[in-house]
């Protein structure tokens, strides 16, 4: 438990640490908040001060008219003293609406740059909803802290400090009795919102896990409905929510438990306050105007040290609520572009692959020493059973993963000392199932390109056939295709993957199963299609469907971690014993 709470101080204090330095940007705008905050709290402690005056003279036995004059001129002070108040509230709000408004925008953004920039790997172990609700919390969370620290805290510090000095000044007894009561308040709290910390924790990371199963299951929505798993999938949720309902109620149960020991708290303060009053007024120490003061500053005390506990256990909470994030924010980026990397530069690419080894973990092994180099505009197709790193070989490429051991060159640069920008900028990708956003089409299509015109995204389109279809469509090339794409049929978001492709025109192309999605119709025009699309590049195709890699220059057998055969179709169908050729024997339409 001491290493939990080790690590949960260490997260806090490297969000505080992220928040400080994205708020010294705006530091004018902050200060202007504390000190509208610091004249407003100071104000309110020095109001009573003149009410005390007031009820003085108006108690003072005599009714003429220089105690009106008197009564009137404190009241005017006071209404000075109220406007003074207003405006430094004026100075406080704006100042914070700007303050916070451009704070929860940066981190926002930061939280984007930094999430974007992990691995492949790092997305495929973490689910959406919960990285999406991280983010969001996170800047939520700055907002709470924010408001809790500057709306209440400072005031409170502020009011009692004051309250404090003006009570000593008018009775030791008093003063003492007030900051002896503080003290075992404040030592109260601080106990109390210690022990519920870790209870705040597992909250944040019951809630992780709670919207983490409703994400996946949305997702798998259709698995849900058409493998009967309704209920099932219901009681895993309930027993979720059953064990955070548990946790939230526990810690819920706590904050009623201390507000019951605050209230007995400030009663005690309240009848010993006015007990040692009625004393000291008693031996003419005090007079009836004291008395007001007095009510007037317990009053303050107790508006503002009855939420002191929830003002600390919330930004507990908010601070427990942004620790998920900082964990990403503080996760080291898997692959990063080593210093000074420089962009890659590729006309007609050369790829090499020397002596590559890679393991997934450290007990499985994929690839072992393998060298294989691809020609400037050779295309070549990987086959093998799965499992034998055909589409490791891609994302190697990519750099989706870094290799263990030996490395890749294009054009005698080696992938892993240039950037992964110019490395992506260099590659076109058509995977075997294709997401698109859930945005219009032009737009799904133009992200090969961001500067295409439209002109131009018709043309790509035209060329991967889904022109016709698009046109067919209410809205067009207007017309959003749902999330990840599902609005469209598999050959749909197939054909308009590869009318990106066209667009992005890179000289590298990797086909990932890049038919698999069509029927024998589709796959026709495809093929005319990618026959286009491959022309001057250099091209690796992986491929299970035989009958699409006929016409490739090299066919590439892999297995056990290397290549077992390699050559054209013709060649590898000669052979006696060879694997290319039994697999051809076996298939049946196109198929293995």
């Amino acid at each position: 438990m001491g290493g939990l709470i080790y690590f949960m101080k260490d997260n806090t204090r490297k969000t505080l640490q992220l928040y400080w330095q994205f708020a010294m940007k705006y530091k004018i705008a902050g200060l202007l908040v504390v000190l509208g905050v610091t004249f407003v709290s100071v104000i309110n402690v020095i109001i009573p001060l003149f009410f005390k005056n007031f009820f003085d003279v108006l108690t003072g036995g005599s009714i003429s008219d220089d105690v009106v004059a008197k009564l009137i001129g404190i009241l005017v002070i006071i209404a000075g003293l109220n406007l003074a108040e207003w405006v430094g509230w004026r100075i406080a709000t704006f100042s914070i609406t700007y303050f916070e408004s451009k704070m929860m925008a940066d981190l926002s953004n930061h939280c984007f740059s930094y999430l974007h920039k992990h691995s492949f790997s790092f997305f495929n172990n973490n689910f959406v909803g919960t990285l999406v609700k991280r983010v969001q919390w996170f800047t939520k969370a700055f907002e709470g802290v924010t408001d809790r620290l500057l709306f209440d805290l400072i005031p409170l510090v502020i009011n009692i400090v004051f309250i404090t000095i003006v009570l000593y000044t008018k009775s030791l007894i008093l003063g003492s009795v007030l900051v002896v009561w503080l003290i075992i308040f404040l030592f109260v709290n601080y106990c109390f919102s210690k022990y519920k910390l870790k209870y705040d924790i597992k909250r944040s990371e019951m809630e992780s896990e709670t919207s983490a199963y409703l994400a996946d299951t949305v997702t798998n929505n259709n698995n849900v409905k058409l493998f009967n798993a309704y209920r099932r999938e219901l009681k895993g949720f309930a027993n979720l929510n059953a064990k955070l309902q548990k946790i939230r109620r526990f810690s819920w149960d706590l904050g009623n438990v201390f507000e019951s020991i605050q209230g007995l708290l400030m009663i005690f303060l309240n009848i010993g306050l006015f007990y040692v009053a009625i004393k000291l007024w008693q031996k003419g120490i005090l007079t009836i105007g004291d008395f007001v003061l007095l009510q007037a500053y317990l009053i303050n005390i107790f508006m503002r040290i009855w939420s002191f506990g929830r003002i600390i256990v919330k930004i507990y909470e908010n601070l427990a609520d942004a620790e998920e994030m900082t964990i990403v924010l503080n996760t080291p980026h898997e692959i990063n572009d080593v210093r000074d990397a420089k962009d890659l530069k590729v006309s007609q690419a050369v790829i090499e692959f020397k002596d590559v080894s890679f393991h997934y973990h450290k007990t499985r092994t994929v690839l072992k020493k393998l060298n294989l180099k691809i020609k400037p505009g050779e295309k070549i197709a990987l086959i093998g059973p799965s499992g034998a790193g055909k589409t490791t070989i891609a994302k190697l490429l990519l750099r989706m993963h870094d290799i263990t051991s030996g490395k890749i060159l294009i054009n005698d640069q080696r992938i892993s000392r240039v950037t992964q920008e110019s490395l992506w900028q260099s590659i076109s990708l058509v995977p075997q199932d294709p997401i698109l956003f859930h945005r219009p089409l032009i737009d799904n299509i133009r992200y090969g390109n961001a500067k295409a015109t439209k002109k131009e995204v018709e043309l790509a389109a035209k060329a991967a056939h889904c022109h016709d279809f698009i046109n067919d469509l209410d809205k067009g090339y207007n017309t959003y295709v749902g999330e990840r794409g599902i609005k469209l049929s598999g050959g749909e978001r197939q054909r308009v993957a590869i009318a990106r492709a066209i667009l992005h025109n890179a000289p590298i192309l990797v086909l990932d199963e890049a038919t698999s999605s069509l029927d024998s119709e589709s796959e026709l025009l495809i093929q005319d299609a990618l026959d286009k699309l491959m022309k001057n590049k250099t091209v690796i195709v992986i491929a299970h469907r035989l009958s699409t890699i006929k016409k490739m220059d090299r066919i590439i057998v892999i297995d056990q971690g290397g290549i077992i055969e390699q050559g054209t179709h013709d060649e590898l169908t000669k052979k006696t014993k060879g694997v290319y050729k039994k697999l051809w024997q076996l298939q049946a339409g196109g198929f293995i």
